[in-house]
C-alpha cells in the first residue's frame, strides 16, 4: 500500500498556479542562447549535486562540484568527498538525459540501474549496491544514533511495494506533475529499499519527474538545492518525521506536499533571481572589458570570478573553447593588469578578484536576493 495523494486545498491550488507562471516564464528566459544561462546550467547540476550531498554529510561546495565536472583533479577534497560527488554526478547527468526519451518507462531495474550508478563503489554484499536491501534499515536520530527516527519495512515487503511504486509511476492520471513528483519521493524514501543512498535516490526520482514534465530543461527541473540548505534541511526532516516512526501508508500527507509546494516557489524565485543578477553581473563585466581594452572572451572568466569567487584555467578553457596557450595567456594578461589575482601554484592554481577587478560588480554578485513565502502573506 502507498500513501494516498491528498486533495488540494484552495491555498495549494493558488500556490501551484504561482508556480506554473514562474516555471513558464523561466522557460521564456532561459531560451535565449547567453552564456550566462550556459553557466547557470552548469551551476545549477553543481549545486543540485553538492546540496543532496550536504544532506547525507558529504560536504563539498558548489564551486568545488563545478571543478570535478570539469574534469579538474587538484581540488582540494577528501577521496571519499570526491567519490560520492562524482557518483552522484554521473547518476545525474544519465537522470538529465532521460527528459525527452519517447519510449521511457518507470522500472525496477531503471531503479536499481540508477542506485548502482550512484552506490557502486560502496558495493559489498552485506550492503549490495543496485539491489533491494536484505535485511533491516534504520534512519537514526541526529542527536543520538542509538535511537531509530524511523524503522523501513522489512526487508521481505520491499519487492512488492517496490512493484507497487513502478506501477504507479507508469500510471497516467489527472494530478499536476509536480504533486506527484513529490508524492514519488515520499514513497520512495518511505520504503527505503536499498542499505543505502535511500535519501538521494528519492531526491533523483523527484527531480527525473519534474524533467519528464517538459516544462523546464532538465538542469531547472531539481528543488534538491533548495533542501540542501540548512533550515530547510531541518524542515525536510522534520516533515518526513511527521509521518510517523514506522512504515504508516494509510495517513494524511498534506503537510508534506505544502513543504514541496513551498521548495517549488521558492526554488523558482532563487533560479529567477540568480539568472537577472548573472545578466545584470555580464552586462557590467562586458562594459568593463570595453573599457579596458579586454577581449570580450575574457569576461567568461571575470563572469565566474564575480558569481563563483574563483575561476581556473580549465574552466575558462573549456567555455570559451581555447588552446592551453590561449588560456594561459589571458589569465596572464589579466594578472598583469591587477584585475584578477592567482591562488595557488600550476596544476592546482585558480584566479580570484584582484585589486583592479570593478567593485561594482562585486557588489551586484553579492547583493543577496529576498524570498517570500508562499503561505504566508
Amino acid at each position: 500500500m502507498l500513501f494516498p495523494t491528498p486533495d488540494l486545498t484552495a491555498a495549494d491550488r493558488e500556490v501551484l498556479e504561482q508556480i506554473d507562471r514562474m516555471r513558464v516564464t523561466l522557460r521564456h528566459d532561459v531560451r535565449a542562447a547567453t552564456k550566462w544561462t550556459a553557466g547557470l546550467r552548469k551551476f545549477l547540476t553543481a549545486d543540485a549535486v553538492a546540496a543532496s550531498n550536504s544532506i547525507e554529510g558529504f560536504k563539498v561546495a558548489t564551486v568545488d562540484v563545478e571543478d570535478l565536472m570539469e574534469g579538474e583533479s587538484e581540488v582540494d577534497i577528501s577521496e571519499e568527498n570526491r567519490e560520492e560527488t562524482l557518483a552522484y554526478q554521473r547518476m545525474m547527468t544519465y537522470i538529465q538525459t532521460l527528459h525527452d526519451v519517447e519510449d521511457f518507462s518507470y522500472s525496477k531495474g531503471l531503479l536499481n540501474s540508477l542506485h548502482w550508478m550512484l552506490q557502486g563503489h560502496r558495493h559489498t554484499v552485506r550492503r549490495p549496491a543496485g539491489q533491494w536491501r536484505r535485511g533491516p534499515v534504520y534512519v537514526t536520530d541526529a542527536r543520538d544514533p542509538s535511537i531509530a527516527a524511523y524503522t523501513a519495512p522489512d526487508a521481505p515487503l520491499v519487492a512488492g511495494l517496490m512493484g507497487e511504486l513502478v506501477d504507479w509511476l507508469n500510471q497516467s492520471d489527472t494530478t499536476h506533475a509536480l504533486v506527484r513528483a513529490a508524492m514519488a519521493h515520499l514513497h520512495l524514501v518511505s520504503i527505503h529499499p536499498w542499505a543505502d543512498g535511500n535519501g538521494r535516490m528519492s531526491r533523483s526520482l523527484q527531480t527525473l519527474m519534474i524533467a519528464r514534465e517538459g516544462v523546464l530543461a532538465p538542469e531547472f527541473s531539481s528543488v534538491e538545492s533548495w533542501l540542501g540548505r540548512p533550515g530547510n534541511t531541518w524542515e525536510y526532516y522534520r516533515e518526513l518525521n511527521d509521518r510517523g516512526s514506522r512504515y504508516q501508508p494509510d495517513q494524511d500527507v498534506s503537510g508534506w506536499i505544502r513543504f514541496n509546494l513551498t521548495a517549488y516557489h521558492q526554488q523558482a524565485q532563487t533560479v529567477q533571481g540568480r539568472l537577472a543578477r548573472s545578466g545584470r553581473v555580464w552586462a557590467a563585466l562586458a562594459a568593463f572589458a570595453a573599457g579596458r581594452g579586454l577581449d570580450e572572451r575574457t569576461v567568461t572568466a571575470l563572469h565566474d570570478v564575480a558569481m563563483a569567487g574563483r575561476v581556473r584555467r580549465s574552466r575558462y578553457q573549456n567555455a570559451e573553447a581555447l588552446s592551453l596557450q590561449q588560456a594561459q595567456r589571458d589569465l596572464r594578461d589579466l594578472t598583469a593588469a591587477e584585475i584578477l589575482q592567482p591562488v595557488g601554484r600550476t596544476r592546482a592554481r585558480y584566479y580570484t578578484a584582484g585589486r583592479q577587478f570593478p567593485p561594482d560588480v562585486v557588489d551586484i554578485a553579492q547583493t543577496p536576493m529576498t524570498l517570500t513565502h508562499p503561505y504566508r502573506p
